[in-house]
């Protein structure tokens, strides 16, 4: 099992305070969000990792090599940072993850460990994390389920009012799974041009094919991606106090 972390992205939406710092090397709570991920993932007995750059990628590699001297961990660098998406930099892992089961996140996510727990042991070999009870709005990737908890429907557009909750973008796949997703990765990226889209596209385009990809509600698991200065506020104060 690897663990693969996306980490290219400007975050221009938290500027200034992304100006000289990529986003996951921010402090919240006193830590790096990128040694909060890494640090879920060793405990999890994750120890083969993958990470793309981008944006101020020297950071990055510098933070990872003084912190984890002996991680196994291979930098890919994702040279159209400032032009592409998630889609992309997931992409340029295919030789890396070929042949491997994969534990796949953005790198603005903070999130209690035990979430990989439920899906390194849940009995689907396709799944992701599901927050639910929530307020949704446009901004989250939402999620519509089948009866037997597989998913129907994943992206933005999924209405509120049939949506069972929020993708908080942390995945488990199975080496199968992987080399199908990479097929459809292909045609998206090579033939299609679609640089700039959410890989969530790509899984959605895997369901129509009919790939199983299964809802695991995390319950009541800390989690919260980065996007604005509002979200980071709110994760500096919830994590103000906790053990996490």
């Amino acid at each position: 099992m690897k663990g693969i972390i996306l980490a290219a992205g400007i975050a221009s939406r938290l500027r200034p305070l992304t100006d000289n710092t990529p986003k996951c090397l921010l402090k919240v709570g006193g830590k790096p969000i990128l040694q909060r991920a890494i640090d879920n993932l060793i405990e999890n007995s994750i120890n083969d990792f993958v990470i793309v750059t981008g944006y101020l990628k020297e950071q990055i590699e510098k933070f990872i090599n003084e912190t984890y001297p002996s991680l196994n961990v291979e930098f890919l660098y994702n040279e159209d940072f400032d032009s592409t998406n998630n889609i992309y930099s997931l992409w340029l892992a295919k030789e890396s993850l070929k042949n491997k089961d994969f534990i796949l996140f953005d790198s603005d996510i903070i999130f209690d460990g035990e979430i990989v727990s439920l899906l390194l042991s849940s009995e689907y070999d396709n799944c992701l994390a599901l927050k639910t009870g929530i307020n949704l709005g446009d901004e989250e990737i939402k999620v519509k389920v089948n009866s037997d908890n597989s998913i129907v429907e994943i992206s933005k557009e999924v209405p509120t009012d049939i949506a069972l909750g929020e993708s908080i973008g942390i995945e488990k796949f199975s080496k199968e799974f992987g080399e199908k997703l990479f097929d459809i990765l292909d045609e998206m990226i090579l033939n299609e041009g679609l640089k700039n889209v959410f890989y969530e596209a790509a899984f959605q385009r895997a369901i129509n094919f009919g790939e199983k990809i299964f809802a695991v509600p995390v319950k009541y698991k800390f989690c919260i991606e980065i996007d604005f200065r509002q979200d980071f506020e709110e994760a500096e104060k919830a994590l103000k106090n906790s053990k996490l």
